[in-house]
């Protein structure tokens, strides 16, 4: 395998500098086959860890420079389609159906999210020989973490189901602007709940890499997924969303609620997440 790098990796990746396309798709192709490869032996052995996780590194950099060097930008809209695809709810329907559709998407998401993938991701640090206990302080950290950030997950959903005439769900979103509960303290009070369940959650199984999981997953949400839905919700709100963003951070809840009026939201729009 060290031999093939060569050509596979050093030469094609000097090829590609020049602009060809088939020597992206080489390099690309190379390196993720490299890294599925080292994650396997890593498993099986117990030995280069380290080895797994930085190859894994190189092999989203690889992706992402690649995609560039043929599309010119990393085509983020390719995220919002199938499940992901931003439409509001159907009008009329009751507020049961939301709040039944929301709450099948806290189950769904809170069990694959912060139990499957975390598990899987424990399961790989330990094999690896990667994992490092945490003093009891963390966990414990970690478990009133994620309680508070259950509490602000479970009340924005709530608001949202009730108050939107929709749901958090892309493809189902909220037709109203919602602006009261949670949502006067923070823009995306769901999305920091889920990010800090994460990182909680890392700190209760004393999994570092469960945290970078966490840390990864906020990062994308901010720049590949966050853009679209508030240029949706500019596009369909106007001036009363932009109002509404400029009184209201993203990411930094306000020590007090705004004041804002949540009779003057239109119905025909959608919520702030």
């Amino acid at each position: 395998m060290a031999i093939l790098d060569i050509p596979l990796f050093v030469v094609a990746s000097a090829i590609a500098a020049t602009g060809r396309r088939f020597a992206v798709f080489v390099v690309t192709i190379w390196t993720l086959l490299v890294t599925v490869m080292l994650a396997l032996f890593a498993a099986v052995t117990s030995e280069a860890g380290w080895g797994a996780v930085l190859m894994a590194a190189a092999s989203a950099a690889s992706v992402l420079a690649g995609i560039v060097m043929l599309r010119g930008s990393v085509p983020t809209h390719w995220l919002m389609v199938g499940p992901f695809r931003i439409r509001p709810a159907a009008a009329g329907q009751p507020v049961r159906r939301h709040v039944g559709a929301t709450a099948l998407q806290i189950v769904v998401f809170w069990g694959v999210a912060l139990g499957i993938v975390p598990a899987v991701i424990v399961w790989f640090e330990t094999r690896w020989m990667l994992h490092v206990p945490a003093p009891a302080g963390a966990r414990i950290a970690g478990a009133v973490l994620f309680a508070a950030a259950s509490v602000v997950g479970l009340w924005s959903a709530a608001v949202m189901s009730t108050a939107g005439d929709g749901t958090p769900l892309p493809i189902a979103t909220a037709r109203r602007l919602v602006i009261r509960g949670p949502y006067r303290f923070v823009r995306n009070p769901m999305a920091l709940a889920g990010i800090s369940q994460g990182v909680a959650v890392g700190l209760m199984l004393s999994s570092w890499l469960v945290v970078v999981y966490a840390v990864c997953g906020s990062v994308v949400w901010d720049t590949a997924i966050r853009p679209h839905e508030e240029r949706d919700l500019e596009d369909r709100f106007g001036a009363e969303f932009r109002r509404y963003r400029a009184q209201v951070r993203c990411w930094m809840p306000r020590l007090t609620p705004a004041a804002l009026d949540q009779s003057a939201a239109s119905p025909a729009g959608a919520s702030a997440e």
